[in-house]
């Protein structure tokens, strides 16, 4: 196991933000999830200190990239304008919330299989598409101050080779209705090269979004959270439902993302969060 005492850090809160789909809280302490190929658990012990089912190696390489741990959160939130009360409101609530850092196949199947559905809805259909060609994973025995994980099994997120093998009718099978076209699609972007998550990197935001609004299926929203949390492009803003009722509420249908060239995508986040938890409207 590794512990670690983490400043702004909150993975009860950031299983509950909505951005990834395949983390979940167990009880009032301890949270998992399955990324990167691995199952992790961690555990809230509070006072800032945290422990992780993996080596220190492990979470040194892989984990304190992905839960973003080099930036610091606490000077981000602190641009953001003292005089906006929903803005401060979010924040105290979200406090503890990161940008994970996920990987970009993932990130675009997973939110391409998000459009006009709920929450607990894509978990199910993202759960399924991983299932139909992904690596299991066993559930760890883990020891105390673990528990005993949701599942006897997990499965990884398929790579692009695995998930090329996926047909539409097994697309069917899970309930991706229509976005089985535009999953079919994408898989076929990445596995024939057209799409290369490294090359996509290297872009400029305008070009990397007009990259993912050229995919199929793909419209602004989709872009953008893929851009956010795939990417970590932290200045995009994506607008959903609820973000578009809060805008609508609090800013005159519009919030000046641009005034958050470094943050608007934490503060979104936040923003989410708070309104998701019934706080507000």
């Amino acid at each position: 196991m590794h512990k670690e005492h983490i400043e702004f850090f909150d993975p009860l809160k950031i299983a509950d933000s909505g951005q990834a789909f395949r983390i979940h809280s167990i009880d009032d302490t301890h949270t998992e999830l399955v990324a990167m190929g691995r199952y992790l658990q961690v555990v809230t012990l509070g006072n800032g200190d945290y422990l992780f089912s993996c080596s220190d190696e492990e979470f040194k390489d892989i984990w304190s990239g992905y839960f973003d741990l080099s930036v610091d959160y606490t000077q981000a939130v602190s641009r953001a304008d003292i005089n906006d009360e929903f803005l401060q409101d979010s924040i105290r609530c979200g406090y503890g919330i990161r940008i994970l850092k996920q990987e970009v196949f993932e990130t675009v199947i997973s939110y391409i299989i998000s459009q006009r559905r709920s929450i607990p809805s894509i978990t199910t259909c993202v759960d399924r598409f991983s299932e139909l060609a992904g690596d299991r994973i066993e559930a760890p025995d883990l020891e105390y101050p673990f528990v005993k994980p949701m599942k006897d099994c997990y499965y990884a997120f398929p790579t692009v080779e695995q998930a090329s093998k996926i047909t539409s009718e097994q697309l069917d099978s899970i309930g991706a209705g229509y976005r089985t076209a535009y999953i079919l699609s994408a898989v076929e972007d990445f596995a024939s090269g057209k799409l290369i998550p490294e090359a996509m990197a290297k872009l400029s935001d305008d070009e990397l979004y007009e990259v993912l609004t050229g995919m199929y299926g793909v419209g602004t929203k989709v872009a953008n959270c893929v851009m956010l949390f795939g990417f970590h492009r932290v200045g995009r803003f994506p607008v959903d439902v609820w973000i578009k009722r809060i805008e609508d509420r609090y800013y005159g249908g519009h919030f000046n993302a641009e005034a958050y060239p470094d943050e608007a995508g934490i503060l979104q986040q936040f923003m989410f969060y708070y309104i998701r938890k019934g706080n507000v409207l």
